[in-house]
């Protein structure tokens, strides 16, 4: 009981200083390639770069010591950044303090549900996501991923569009009107400096290498250049008027914000009301509200409208600063530039997002974008509720999401596991590692974590380093808990488009193009679904959950389709004295034995189904005169399959014909005996095996020499096959 509740006691057996040495430097070498990943990852998540930070202290160290692998690395993953993401922006504003509280709060919700799958072992959930469906997300998330970086790549600016493939061809329509060529060239140089070095010696920490290079040359060539200045320093009277235009816009977008917000609580304190008294009917008030709430909804679009223009014209605007401007910077438009002024060469262009701009310290973009001041110091506290939010109303919006993340960052993390287990020879619990991915969740949000999972790039890294024990991450929560508290100054310089390199090569592994040929290889089916599932995700993007349940409904209905109508087949002999499929194998039929195999558990979803085939073969052969149904495949018979077979011998024997058994399982054997379906059907009509069954049948029906030439009679079966 002492190992369940504290697992990681059990790393200490025969624990020595060899093997903390291992883990140490391990656990160093997981945070060189964690630090500057997570970072990464926070921005995919869209929370500011040193969330991913916070993400990266408490949840590897939890997750180790109360999982069950002892070389899983945990921390922020891909998918599930992105995941996280897509399901919180029809909530907040990314990068807002609302849009922050619910990635906390997202992460609470994710660790709860894995907890709860852990703690009442029900960790088979995971397999209500099968491989196929898996792939086609997996690899068309890849693609969402890796494509969601090109902004940074080629430093440029633009909205989201309703659909991930709108924001992108946004994205090359800015990279075709301006691209950062310093900024472009950083990215390739740390893809360059990654893949080399990955390949020279995948031991050398080629991303830790990457920023360090980077970060070097950010800071001694002045690649940020941003400077703040006053809106009266724009010299062209039409931007000044844009700006104010669209600060106008974006206050009107938050007065009608509060005002809606009113409005539903409004909605809430009226339809309470109505519930207390006893209405079923909407009153005159309630109707009014959501009359009123339909109008500013409209409104508020309306107004999102007129303020995305502004801000993509705005965004298009380039400005030129005259050489040696001093302290006092002023810029200009083509529009206006003097005549002979000379300027310093450089793209200047207003930095704008969705909220209003201070006029007071308007920000120039001169150069590349950089991570910038990250604050210091630990965060560990109770999550805060979002604005106007309960945590239970917040628990229960977020929790549709939270199943399919959880799910998902589970089945990665566990599939991570067991591959390094079969390396290791160590013993996995699937259900101990919810808990500990669960409580990694939950007690990282009270760090400022956002949902985490185990990752497979770091984890092995974690076991080509030797990692013996799960004392590795805790070495790299210590780790990350010191570049918090002394060394954040040292990533000021790092450059934005280096964190999207990071990404772009982090997610190259999750692209497999084999595991359709393979899906499409072991069932077509399996194989269509898979690419449904990856066309529907890279449509549906950003909106991932989407793509993942179109492809689990098809799963589903496959599923329940081949439940409906199991395989049923007429078995005949081949030339190795087996039986197979007659049709599917070509081969001669006994107009006097019927030999019917049924693939699948005969239930309430299809017991009908094997009366209508046998009927079916009936009026096919109107010679027929015995009927053995080859019973290997039934695993499993309910109420509603028993009273089939019931059923069916009626018919049957009322048609002149006889009817038997053959193989019957143990679990459907019992059914027969406790139903007493075994005495209508007689004990003398189940036979053990097709031999035994063929060889009385044949004796019973060609007794008289009839059928002299029947495909059956020299049959000596090996086992029922096809």
């Amino acid at each position: 009981m002492i190992y369940k509740l504290f697992p990681f006691l059990l790393w200490f057996t025969n624990y020595n200083k060899e093997k903390l040495s291992a883990d140490v430097i391990a656990g160093i070498t997981v945070a060189m390639v964690l630090i500057p990943q997570s970072m990464a990852y926070a921005q995919l998540a869209g929370l500011p770069a040193y969330f991913g930070l916070y993400a990266a202290f408490l949840p590897p160290m939890v997750a180790s010591l109360f999982g069950s692998s002892r070389q899983l690395a945990t921390g922020p993953v891909a998918i599930v950044s992105l995941m996280s993401a897509a399901s919180l922006e029809p909530l907040a504003t990314a990068g807002s303090s609302q849009f922050i509280a619910y990635s906390i709060i997202m992460a609470l919700t994710v660790g709860t549900f894995q907890l709860f799958l852990g703690v009442f072992r029900l960790g088979l959930m995971v397999n209500l996501l099968s491989h196929p469906v898996v792939n086609g997300f997996t690899n068309a998330a890849a693609i969402v991923i890796a494509s969601s970086q090109f902004s940074k790549l080629f430093g440029v600016y633009v909205d989201k569009a309703p659909h991930h493939y709108q924001t992108i061809i946004n994205v090359c329509k800015s990279a075709l009107h301006y691209t950062h060529l310093p900024t472009l060239a950083i990215g390739i140089l740390a893809i360059t400096i990654m893949v080399v070095l990955k390949r020279v010696n995948p031991r050398i920490p080629n991303v830790l290498v990457a920023v360090a290079v980077t970060i070097l040359i950010s800071k001694f060539t002045g690649f940020n250049n941003d400077t703040f200045v006053p809106v009266d320093r724009i010299k062209d009277a039409r931007i000044v008027e844009a700006i104010s235009l669209f600060n106008g816009d974006i206050k009107a977008i938050k007065e009608l914000g509060t005002l809606r917000a009113n409005l539903n609580n409004d909605l809430a304190a009226v339809k309470k009301e109505e519930k207390e008294h006893g209405v079923h009917i909407a009153s005159i008030k309630e109707l009014d509200i959501e009359h009123e709430l339909a109008l500013l909804q409209a409104r508020i679009e309306q107004l999102k409208g007129a303020a995305h223009i502004k801000r993509e014209n705005l965004r298009l605007i380039h400005f030129s600063l005259p050489k040696d401007a001093g302290e006092s910077p002023v810029f200009y438009t083509d529009a206006t530039l003097p005549e002979g002024l000379e300027t310093d060469g450089r793209k200047w262009r207003l930095k704008i997002s969705n909220k209003t701009l201070d006029t007071a310290n308007l920000k120039m973009i001169g150069a590349g974008a950089i991570v910038g001041e990250i604050p210091k110091g630990l965060k560990i506290g109770i999550p805060k509720a979002p604005e106007n939010t309960s945590y239970l109303a917040a628990f229960l919006q977020l929790l549709p999401f939270a199943v399919i993340i959880s799910l998902l960052g589970f089945m990665e993390a566990i599939a991570i596991a067991k591959s390094m287990a079969a390396k290791t020879g160590q013993k996995l619990d699937p259900n101990q590692e919810l808990i500990g991915q669960g409580l990694a969740n939950i007690i990282g949000a009270f760090g400022q974590s956002y949902a985490v999972s185990g990752s497979f790039s770091r984890s092995a890294v974690n076991l080509q380093a030797n990692a013996v024990s799960g004392v590795s991450s805790v070495v790299t929560s210590i780790m990350v808990a010191l570049t918090l508290l002394f060394f954040t100054p040292l990533l000021f310089h790092l450059p934005q488009a280096v964190l999207a390199a990071v990404i772009m090569m982090a997610v190259i592994g999750l692209v497999n193009t084999s595991g359709f040929i393979h899906a499409w290889k072991a069932k077509k089916s399996e194989g269509i679904i898979s690419v449904i599932s990856f066309v529907c995700t890279l449509y549906f993007a950003p909106h991932l959950d989407k793509g993942i349940m179109v492809g689990v409904g098809l799963t589903f209905a496959l599923f329940i389709y081949k439940h409906l109508r199991p395989r049923v087949a007429l078995l005949s002999r081949a030339k190795d004295q087996s039986l197979k499929d007659a049709l599917k194998a070509g081969l001669r039929e006994c107009r006097h034995i019927a030999v019917v195999r049924f693939d699948g558990s005969l239930i309430f979803t299809n017991a009908t189904y094997l009366e209508d085939k046998v009927l079916e073969y009936i009026a096919d052969k109107p010679d027929l005169r015995h009927i053995l149904i080859a019973s290997r495949g039934i695993n499993d018979i309910d109420a509603s399959g028993e009273d089939a077979i019931s059923i069916l011998i009626d018919t049957v024997r009322s048609s002149g014909r006889e009817i038997s058994f053959c193989g019957v399982k143990e679990e459907v054997m019992a059914v027969m005996e406790r139903t007493h379906l075994i005495d209508k059907l007689g004990r003398d009509n189940i036979y053990p095996d097709s031999r035994a069954a063929l060889e009385s049948i044949y004796q019973q029906i060609h007794s008289k020499g009839d059928c002299g030439d029947c495909p059956l009679k020299s049959y000596m079966p090996v086992e029922i096959q096809g």
